[in-house]
């Protein structure tokens, strides 16, 4: 029996998961994910009933009931690094015994959803829009520190960084697929591959005092095809969601609000309005 040790099973005193501060009956089978700790409220407003209300750091969790089902709300800050925290931390809910510190025999799926923000890649992307990320491409890094990479689409990854003669000081870009039944939930919206960044300036070619390094990136991007699939927008969560979910067994799935188009230089005038939309959407997608 392999025993988790302390330091690397944290538990509050309360027994509650370290970073998220969750006790395993305070989350749904299904979870929507969002970036914002504002549009959790925003969300669990819609709820017939919330039976939770969680705090800690920049991770918000609201679970409730709507229109019979069970679903939580969890905000997760910026970034891969904090989607590695509430990833794993999830699956330590379902799949960890917290009494024996050990991994349960019966491994436990979960549906997250993140609902996002981002900025569309093609000039053909109008902004205020919403759009399905088929594939998280990641410039990360965060996949590689993992052994496991079978997940991993390894032709397709090693093609983008051939095109892009992407510069071997930095990490291998990595790709992986959505998650196959909450992608067919959505198959009636516009898809595409999105690329996540480990950063919102340099790393997605912005310049304001300091210059990127690589030059030309957006064009790079812009013409890469594989199997008729194009590089749809920019942001800086779904890779590690893709990677971490399939590796680790859960359902993932991303879909983004499209808020600016980096091609056109357009930016939307009211992109609160265009997120609320798309939160009503996924909610009757999922709960209706």
């Amino acid at each position: 029996m392999n025993i988790i040790g302390e330091t690397e099973l944290i538990l509050t005193p309360e027994k509650k998961i370290y970073h998220l501060n969750l006790s395993k009956e305070e989350i749904a089978n299904d979870i929507i994910l969002v970036g914002d700790p504002e549009r959790v409220k925003m969300i669990s407003s819609k709820f017939d009933k919330i039976e939770y209300k969680i705090k800690n750091r920049e991770f918000i969790t609201h679970t409730g009931i709507l229109n019979h089902k069970r679903i939580s709300v969890i905000s997760t800050g910026i970034g891969t690094d904090n989607i590695d925290i509430v990833l794993n931390e999830l699956d330590a809910l379902v799949n960890i015994n917290f009494k024996t510190r050990t991994v349960n025999p019966k491994k436990k799926s979960l549906n997250i959803i993140r609902i996002g923000t981002s900025g569309a890649l093609q000039k053909d992307i109008e902004v205020d829009t919403f759009l399905v990320s088929s594939y998280g491409l990641g410039l990360d890094n965060l996949a590689h520190f993992y052994s496991n990479q079978d997940v991993i689409e390894k032709e397709m990854s090693l093609l983008y960084a051939k095109h892009t003669n992407w510069p071997k000081k930095l990490s291998a870009p990595y790709i992986v697929k959505a998650s196959k039944n909450l992608f067919s939930l959505f198959a009636d919206m516009p898809s595409g591959i999105t690329i996540t960044a480990p950063g919102f300036y340099g790393p997605q070619s912005r310049k304001l005092r300091l210059v990127p390094s690589i030059n030309k990136l957006h064009s790079k991007i812009q013409s890469f095809k594989f199997s008729n699939k194009s590089i749809a927008n920019f942001e800086m969560e779904t890779s590690a969601l893709y990677y971490l979910g399939q590796t680790l067994g859960h359902n993932t799935l991303t879909i983004c609000a499209i808020i600016g188009n980096r091609q056109t230089k357009r930016y939307s005038k009211d992109y609160k309005s265009t997120v609320k939309k798309l939160i009503d959407l996924t909610l009757k997608k999922i709960c209706y």
